[in-house]
């Protein structure tokens, strides 16, 4: 069989189909932005008190603007169109408290938001209650955009890492001994510290309301050694010490390093808004995972990570979307199951389409990190022209983005994804990254050999630069683009029930499905200072 050209760039008469899956992806998108940028969710709702300044726990030790949220609206699901907003700042102008008081006072019950809400009645509360939440929110901008400078500052004063980055995650689960590791890891030589923020309190009821238990973080038994202010290292006060020490760090190595969140499903929103305060650079997670591999509701995956790219855009925070799900339940629904190619096709196709809604969103390209490599495909027959054919797709479909390569954390699939890595991401000029595993130990070595790998590969790229994908790898190419033709296509048709099967609440999936409502008129605060569909509003005009 013919190869369909150089592995970075499709033959002559592949062009136009590329072009064609483009643009259907991005009509997606677009379709999926119109819906989600006029709905609201409870995710969305803790991200806006996240805004006005509220964190922590309450009293009890549950997360503090979850409890307030939880309280309002679980009191009356209708409320939800409405937003907290406005309840909580005529609440504010009422009791005249700052808001972490205020939502103290929620969280323990002597303040019930949903009776001081009724004081919006009045026209002249109504338009108090509105100049202050603008106040609030014009003074979490100037928050963000300080931020924005200083990484930019301490990138010209340090200098940058050159592409691509390498980095791992922390092993240590609580904030003072990750921050520790952190400095360890700077020294190492990573240009990039990941660390996972805990399962927030939704996911993990909804979850529980099915049977399905999630690990909760705790504190190492350290005995009386242990300092009394124990926190996650994923959460907001965990995540600003680990910026404080990489910076430190960073200032001793001399090259700025990013800080990675991963958050949870249905967290989307308030973590975009912490990693906006804390300085967090890059946020990993998408839509189409939450909704395939989560099991959470499209409509409410799609609105939540909708209103997580304005706070992105606005903080300058960079995004990891991930290779794209693996994707089963039609070959369910058939009896037959899949062969490589077509689960690399559909994984592929949502990933194009993923990509679409966050440039639409108002995200630049070159912000959106690819992942590069299904850690699935390293277990297949013949992986290698196939993972080649893969990551050459992802280039040729998306030229503008740079690639992720995330190490799978399963020690088998580890064996063979160094040396796929080693040979396909050869490309320093295209930054991205490479994430590696590690379970104790030194990071030097793995640093060390990732480089030298990468640029003995890159070597080898610019001296054989006429190879072409044959055989196996052509033959994956041809059919995986026919597969992300039939996705998007019947994605565009029958919408996600036949991708992921009927979603209910009591199913497997649809978790969410019944927290997305439209917003009413007049509960767009946030949206007008951030915007959504990369239309900045009045705010955020001008930033930079």
């Amino acid at each position: 069989m013919v190869g369909p050209g150089r592995p970075d760039r499709p033959g002559r008469a592949d062009e136009p189909r590329l072009r064609d899956l483009r643009e259907l992806a991005d009509e997606l998108g677009r379709i999926w932005l119109a819906a989600a940028e006029v709905q609201t969710t409870p995710g969305r709702e803790r991200a806006v008190l996240r805004l006005f300044g509220v964190e922590g726990l309450d009293g009890e030790g549950r997360p503090l603007a979850a409890e307030v949220v939880d309280r309002y609206l679980m009191a009356d699901r209708t409320r939800l169109p409405a937003g907290i907003a406005l309840p909580f700042v005529v609440a504010l102008l009422e009791y005249d408290v700052p808001p972490q008081r205020l939502a103290l006072d929620v969280a323990s019950g002597a303040v019930d938001l949903g009776l001081e809400a009724k004081l919006l009645q009045r026209n002249d509360q109504a338009a108090a209650a509105q100049t202050e939440a603008e106040r609030l929110v014009n003074a979490a901008v100037e928050r963000i955009d300080a931020n924005r400078t200083a990484r930019r500052e301490l990138l010209e004063l340090l200098g940058d890492a050159p592409g691509p980055w390498i980095g791992t995650s922390l092993l240590e689960p609580a904030v003072h001994e990750a921050a520790e590791e952190a400095r360890q890891l700077v020294l190492d030589g990573a240009d990039v510290v990941q660390v996972d923020v805990p399962a927030g309190r939704e996911l993990v009821r909804r979850l529980g309301e099915r049977g399905v238990e999630v690990p909760r973080w705790l504190p190492r038994d350290r005995g009386p050694a242990a300092p009394p202010d124990d926190a996650p290292a994923g959460s907001q006060r965990g995540l600003a010490g680990l910026r404080d020490s990489l910076d430190r760090a960073a200032a001793s190595r001399g090259a700025y390093v990013r800080l990675l969140a991963t958050p949870p499903a249905l967290a989307t929103p308030e973590t975009a808004v912490v990693a906006a305060f804390e300085r967090i650079d890059i946020v990993e997670g998408d839509p189409v995972t939450d909704i395939i591999s989560a099991g959470i509701d499209p409509a409410r995956a799609i609105a939540d990570h909708v209103a997580a790219a304005g706070f992105h855009r606005r903080a300058g925070t960079a995004v990891v979307l991930g290779p794209g799900p693996l994707t089963v339940a039609p070959d369910l629904a058939a009896g037959i199951p899949s062969d490589a190619a077509t689960r690399a096709g559909r994984a592929i196709a949502l990933q194009l389409m993923s990509a679409g809604l966050m440039r639409a969103a108002g995200l630049a390209p070159e912000v959106i990190h690819i992942g590069a490599l299904p850690a699935w495909l390293a277990d297949e027959p013949d992986a290698v022209p196939r993972s080649a054919a893969d990551v050459a797709l992802r280039r040729a479909l998306l030229p503008e983005h740079p690639l992720a390569f995330v190490e799978p954390s399963d020690v088998e699939r580890g064996l063979t994804w160094p040396y796929l890595v080693a040979t396909l991401a050869s490309r320093p000029a295209e930054g991205g990254l490479v994430l590696r595993r590690r379970s104790t130990g030194s990071f030097a070595s793995s640093a060390a050999s990732t480089r030298a790998a990468v640029a003995v590969a890159h070597g080898l790229d610019q001296a054989l630069a006429g190879r072409e994908l044959s055989g196996v790898a052509a033959e994956h190419w041809s059919a995986a683009i026919t597969t992300i033709a039939e996705t998007l296509w019947r994605l565009q048709q029958d919408g996600w029930d036949w991708l992921v099967g009927p979603a209910t609440e009591t199913g497997r999936g649809g978790l969410g499905r019944d927290s997305v409502a439209t917003r009413k008129a007049g509960a767009d605060i946030v949206e007008q200072a951030f915007g959504l569909g990369g239309r900045p509003g009045a705010a955020a005009r001008g930033s930079t």
